[in-house]
């Protein structure tokens, strides 16, 4: 097992379990029961509840121990078994989390009202968190949850109570109103500073009013603490049907808004009040579709050391010499592609023969996606050898993460070589929960960082294990980057690890804020690797307003949204006009600091596509036959 503060050292992100007490409400046990005097009556039933959300893939689960003080414990006559319900909430939790979950001691508020404003004095306070604390400690916990707290002075006590018995990691979460403060008017900046400067290893909030509260006040904090962040929300306010109260978060809600916490700097996302095993399940595979585990990332992490491992009768294919796309790449020469969705059927012929019409252009590439939006299609692997070797044109091949563990994407790069595929986009994947079969299994063995990783390794004639393969691959690697990321200083952490690990050229989002580009561009200016800008002609307002709002990482600004639903107001044609107005002047705009563009082919339609390459002087005297669609 290992210590979790090298959780809060590495990148990852890691996931909480959710909601315990209302997990054993759903149960059966009434609410004028002790919750935590079950870990002496009905172990079982608690194990059962922690083994759910470690089935669910939880990487910490918390001790059924939130109302365990002896002022809590009182009102049902077990102050005396205090130290028992703790050791016991400890070691149920253990033996459900096995070697590879890790156990968090939780605490929370005393319910009682403390000096300023109370009889009870800060030591009394402290001591009757340290009575929780040493049983804690004894049952064998890993760390310390101090949750759903409002008043500053209280949870200062609890963090005093562990730090006097231990040096175990403490997650401080707060919890806030509707107004996005505590009960006691506290802000976030202002809590977030205090238990900084407390000690706190994790500032985080949990409970309150759901998940939208917690995403606002989380960007608040961010901005004055360098500590990781939590969220751990409601599944919204509850809602009474009935005489029940029901919590009215999906898990497709939650699992939406924990990569937004993730976005905003959050290190650690679960639930609170409300939350099941289902919505830790979707919080955590949409997590680890952005962030899977460190530990699996970390097998091919030395990217400098690559050339040195290199067999000595290896020979590496230059850039130039690697395929026609990695040669202008790699000369500075201007490239240009188009994106093509791969057939939704097993008949390829149509997007053949549109493709076709690509290269007649003069178009250097054409790109083939892998599932995006996890969608089902043609393999992308198999669509890209029909264009090349049907067509005659070079295919920049995607390839993600999400559906094959580490074996699968090894088998699956050394035949894309044999059958003389050339170019990759790497990119992680999006998660099965986008598209329309969100129960599939997501594998992300590994992210985008590692697999570039694993691409340069077999550049360099070497496996997964450092052995030689013969004949090394000949790929041209090309990553994703989002110049539009809400949390750009992650963005650019992320690529700067992608060109060490190896890639040679990137590819962005579809760009419709010329200038955040330049800015972007700006920012990574250090990173001297090719940049190619994704152009996408759009053609209503209602794909703008999709792209805007459902595309993770495009952002249409409100001037281009205004414009399409202007056009879109007169009729299709003007619309679908003004679509590819505007991705002419983005690229004319920005084709001085980029070097090539990636034009998307709205719905197949590659006319609309090679319509915006009309303004590049290559294309300025083609034939207009060549592009013609009826």
């Amino acid at each position: 097992m290992k210590n979790f503060r090298e959780l809060l050292e590495s990148d990852s992100v890691y996931v909480f379990d959710g909601a315990v007490g209302t997990r054993l409400y759903d149960k059966g046990i009434y609410i004028n029961r002790s919750y935590d005097e079950l870990n002496l009556t009905s172990p079982d039933l608690v194990r059962e509840v922690h083994e759910e959300y470690v089935k669910a893939g939880a990487d910490i689960i918390e001790s059924n121990s939130f109302g365990a003080t002896r002022h809590k414990l009182q009102p049902y006559g077990h102050e005396g078994k205090l130290r028992e319900i703790n050791i016991a909430a400890a070691r149920i939790a253990r033996e459900a989390a096995g070697d590879k979950v890790f156990v968090a001691g939780a605490i929370g508020p005393l319910g009682l009202r403390i000096e300023p404003y109370g009889p009870t004095s800060f030591d009394e306070a402290k001591d009757l968190y340290k009575e929780q604390v040493a049983a804690l400690l004894e049952g064998g916990v890993d760390l310390f949850v101090l949750e759903t707290f409002s008043e500053l002075p209280v949870i200062e006590q609890a963090i005093r109570a562990v730090r006097e018995l231990s040096d175990l990691p403490i997650v401080a979460q707060m919890t806030i109103q509707m107004d996005g403060k505590t009960t006691f008017g506290t802000s976030p900046e202002s809590f977030t500073k205090k238990l900084d400067e407390l000690g706190a290893d994790v500032i985080g909030l949990n409970c309150g009013m759901g998940p939208n509260h917690i995403l606002s006040a989380l960007e608040k904090m961010r901005a004055v603490t360098d500590k990781p962040l939590s969220a751990q929300p409601n599944a919204g306010l509850p809602r009474d049907v009935q005489g029940r109260q029901f919590y009215m978060g999906s898990p497709e809600y939650m699992a939406e808004f924990s990569r937004r916490f993730v976005q905003s700097g959050a290190k650690f996302v679960g639930g609170c009040c409300g939350t099941t095993p289902t919505h830790i399940k979707l919080v955590a595979s949409a997590i680890r579709a952005d962030s899977p585990r460190q530990t699996a990332r970390n097998f091919v992490h030395q990217p400098s050391s690559v050339a040195e491992l290199k067999p000595e009768d290896v020979q590496v294919v230059p850039a130039e010499d690697r395929s026609k796309w990695s040669r202008k790449i790699a000369r500075g020469e201007f490239v240009t592609s188009v994106e093509v969705l791969p057939a939704k059927g097993c008949d390829a012929a149509k997007t053949l023969e549109s493709i076709g019409l690509l290269k007649e252009a003069g178009v250097d590439a054409v790109n083939i996606p892998d599932g995006p939006r996890a969608q089902t299609r043609m393999s992308a692997q198999a669509t890209a050898v029909l264009v090349e070797q049907t067509v005659g044109i070079e295919a920049v091949l995607h390839y993600c993460c999400r559906d094959r563990n580490l074996l699968g994407m090894m088998s699956d790069l050394l035949g894309a070589a044999a059958l003389g595929l050339h170019n990759l986009l790497i990119i992680t994947g999006d998660p099965p929960k986008m598209g329309p079969y969100p129960d599939a299994t997501a594998v992300f063995d590994i992210d985008s960082i590692g697999l570039t990783n694993m691409v340069n390794k077999l550049n360099h004639g070497l496996d997964l294990g450092n052995n030689s393969i013969g004949q090394p691959t000949a790929f041209s690697i090309g990553v994703g980057v989002n110049p539009g990321a809400v949390n750009l200083d992650e963005e650019i952490r992320r690529f700067e690890w992608k060109v060490e690990a190896g890639a040679e050229y990137a590819i962005t989002q579809p760009v419709f804020d010329t200038e955040q580009l330049r800015t972007f561009l700006d920012k990574i200016a250090h990173v001297k690797i090719p940049i190619v800008a994704g152009i996408w002609p759009l053609i209503s307002f209602r794909n703008a307003e999709f792209l805007h709002n459902e595309v993770p990482g495009v952002n249409v600004t409100p001037e281009i949204l205004d414009r399409m639903r202007t056009a879109s107001d007169k009729s299709k044609e003007a619309a679908r006009e003004e679509g590819i107005a505007i991705a002419r002047e983005s690229l004319l705009d920005v084709k001085d600091v980029i070097a090539g563009v990636q034009v998307s082919a709205p719905f197949g339609n590659v006319k609309y596509a090679l319509q915006v390459f009309d303004v590049l002087e290559e294309f300025k005297e083609r034939p207009r036959e060549a592009v013609s669609v009826q």
